[in-house]
């Protein structure tokens, strides 16, 4: 239960870190890039597969 916790916190932070990337990202190649990445830390979240 807490390793489950503690993963969920890991993705969650990765995940903020990429999206605040994103947001400072002016070329559209590192965007996509950002967005391919984010996909599945975001489902992961949503817990989705």
């Amino acid at each position: 239960m807490i390793v489950t916790i503690l993963y969920y916190l890991l993705v969650a932070f990765v995940a903020f870190l990429v999206i605040r990337n994103l947001l400072k990202s002016r070329e559209w190649q590192e965007e996509a890039l950002y967005v391919v990445f984010l996909i599945p830390l975001l489902l992961r979240l949503l817990r989705l597969k």
